[in-house]
Parts: structure tokens; C-alpha cells; sequence
């Protein structure tokens, strides 16, 4: 008997964003797709992550990853289960990790997939804490050996990079101090993710509180934000602090760049090291990553939080949200 082809649906980028990405730069197209060929796995998507880089990657513009190609899926991380495979490396029914998200079922070599365990559930897990967004954290905080004692400033702290990074920081024996954007997130930081301090952005300039909150200087900032929460961080980092250069959200929507830091010559003046931070120049140590991260998240001492939309339909606007503030923890999107 014929084997009935599967229809899946794609989200698409169509159009490039000028500044803010608006749904019109996407479309929900369907696709057909025939039996996964020799040494091929047909997969269903379970969760997909949408990520704040990713909008970097909608400018036709060199980074450190490929642009997205107009009129075809995109790309990220997502999670789901083996339907169909004529490899020998996966079964039907294996758990597995991939870059093929923002599509509800996908063909692909052994190669490009990543068994996981069933044990650990949520599965979505795989996208947050135990994903390149947890790998991310720890890395930071690798990337500049913070450790007990120092005095850690997380900006976006609320969000999926920062709240763990927060967690492990303290697990480090840090006093942890966070940023984020609304009371509900603050109480979040210090009720769930065990913050020190945490405080409202909107509040009050940024500089201000951290110098009510931390007067006698912080150690490390682990920079999600960018912009003047950068420059309030290099005012009251101490002599010999240390810059987590991770993200800069406050600026990704911009059609031009924006002038950096005035207070930038601090660095010298103060001796600090200001380190960038591309996760995937890490994946040896995805291991290790493993082990320390993932025991800790079994043993319950790690949280993670997420933010869950449910369809593909949805995708494009719970993206679209993470510049909103949409978010408390791990934006996911729930596809079957």
C-alpha cells in the first residue's frame, strides 16, 4: 500500500525586518514530504526554540552565522521524536535534538540530529536549561572563572541566558545581582532563581540602582543588553572586573548602530577584560556541560522556566515577543 505523504507546515521569512520584525516578514507555507531516502530519519517536531539572535540572522549581512535565505524555512534549535527511519544510528520513537525548527516535520542525515534521554522531562528542557541557551550561561561564566566572592551584575536576567546563568552563579558561592523589566520578573529573580538582589530597569536609571544595590562595585557583568546598561555596568565595575559579552538585545532591532559607551575609556583606567562569547565555539566541552548542568536540573536545584506558546501558527508572534519582554525564562513553542 502507498504510504500517505505527510503534509508540514513551515514558517518562512519572506521579506527582511526594517527594525522591529512585524508578521508580514513571515508566512505559514506547507510543504510535502516523501519517505526519508537511505540513511535518512523523518522526525516530528515536539518543541522549537525562538531565540533573540535569530533576528540577526534576518539582516542580509555578514555575522557569525548565515543569513536566513528569503522564501525558505528557518532555522533553530527544536526537539522531537523519530517517526520514520531507514538509518541505523535512530529507531522510531528516539528523542532528538536538531537545528530544524520552525517546521513541523523534517528529513535528515544521522549527522545532523542529537540523541537525547526520555528521562528528563520536559523534553522542551533540551532547548533551555539543558540547551545551547543553559550551555550558553555556563560557558559565560567559564569564559571569565568567575567564583566565590565575586559580585555578579546579570542584565536581562529574567530571560533564558540570564536566569540560569544567575542559578550557577550561585551555585558558585557569587553574590548575584539581576535586571529585568517588570516587578512580576523581579520577584521571579529572587524567589525562584535565588537572586540576591534584583530590581526594575523601568524604575529608575539603571547606574542609580546599582549603585544603591551594589555600593561597593560588582566584580563580573554578564552582558545580555548592551547599550546604556553596558555603560552603567563599566561605571561601577571595580578595578580588575570582568565584561561577559553575550548579547545586546537593546540594539538588534536598530536600522543603524548606535554610538557605543562614553565611559568605554574605563577599561583602561579600571583594567578590566571584556570577553565575547560565541557558544558554539564550545561544543567539546558539551560534556562536561552535560554532566555538571544536568545533574544539577535532576537533583531539582536548577529551575527552568519557561514561556509556552502552543502551534506553529504561533511561532512568529511568541518571536516577535521576546523584544516585548514577552518572556520569563525559555521562550517555547509547543507543536504537538
Amino acid at each position: 500500500m502507498a504510504r500517505t505523504p505527510i503534509i508540514s507546515r513551515e514558517v518562512r521569512l519572506v521579506s527582511r525586518p526594517k527594525g522591529v520584525p512585524i508578521a508580514a516578514n513571515f508566512t505559514l507555507a506547507q510543504t510535502e514530504l516523501g519517505p526519508p531516502g537511505d540513511h535518512q530519519v523523518l522526525v516530528r517536531n515536539s518543541f522549537m526554540s525562538v531565540d533573540p539572535y535569530m533576528r540577526g540572522r534576518m539582516n542580509d549581512s555578514p555575522s557569525y552565522v548565515p543569513p536566513f535565505a528569503l522564501g525558505r524555512p528557518l532555522d533553530g534549535a527544536a526537539v522531537g521524536k523519530v517517526v520514520e527511519s531507514r538509518a541505523a544510528e535512530f529507531k522510531p520513537g528516539d528523542s532528538v535534538t536538531s537545528t530544524f525548527g520552525w517546521r513541523e516535520y523534517f528529513i535528515a542525515s544521522p549527522k545532523d540530529l542529537r540523541p537525547v534521554s526520555d528521562v528528563i522531562q520536559p523534553q522542551s528542557v533540551y532547548l533551555g536549561a539543558l540547551g545551547m541557551t543553559g550551555m550558553t550561561a555556563w560557558v559565560g561564566l567559564n569564559l571569565v572563572e568567575v567564583k566565590a566572592g565575586d559580585v555578579i551584575y546579570i542584565s536581562g536576567a529574567a530571560g533564558a541566558v540570564g536566569s540560569v546563568a544567575g542559578q550557577l552563579a550561585k551555585f558558585r558561592g557569587c553574590q548575584v545581582i539581576g535586571s529585568a523589566g517588570s516587578a512580576e520578573k523581579v520577584r521571579f529573580l529572587r524567589d525562584e532563581c535565588g537572586f540576591d538582589i534584583a530590581f526594575d530597569y523601568n524604575v529608575g536609571p539603571v547606574v542609580e540602582q546599582l549603585r544603591l544595590e551594589a555600593p561597593d562595585g560588582i566584580d563580573v557583568y554578564f552582558d545580555n543588553v548592551g547599550g546604556s546598561t553596558l555603560e552603567a555596568a563599566l561605571t561601577v565595575l571595580r578595578i580588575n572586573g570582568r565584561i561577559i559579552a553575550c548579547g545586546g538585545i537593546s540594539g538588534y532591532n536598530d536600522e543603524k548602530p548606535q554610538p557605543g559607551p562614553t565611559n568605554l575609556f574605563n577599561i583602561i583606567t579600571k583594567r578590566l577584560t571584556m570577553k565575547g562569547l560565541i557558544v558554539t565555539d564550545w561544543l567539546d566541552r558539551h560534556g562536561a556541560f552535560q554532566r555538571e548542568v544536568g545533574d544539577l536540573f535532576l537533583a531539582g536545584r536548577l529551575k527552568n522556566k519557561e514561556t509556552v506558546v502552543s502551534g506553529i501558527e504561533k511561532a512568529v508572534d511568541a518571536f516577535i515577543g521576546l523584544f516585548k519582554g514577552s518572556n520569563t525564562g525559555k521562550m517555547i513553542v509547543k507543536l504537538a
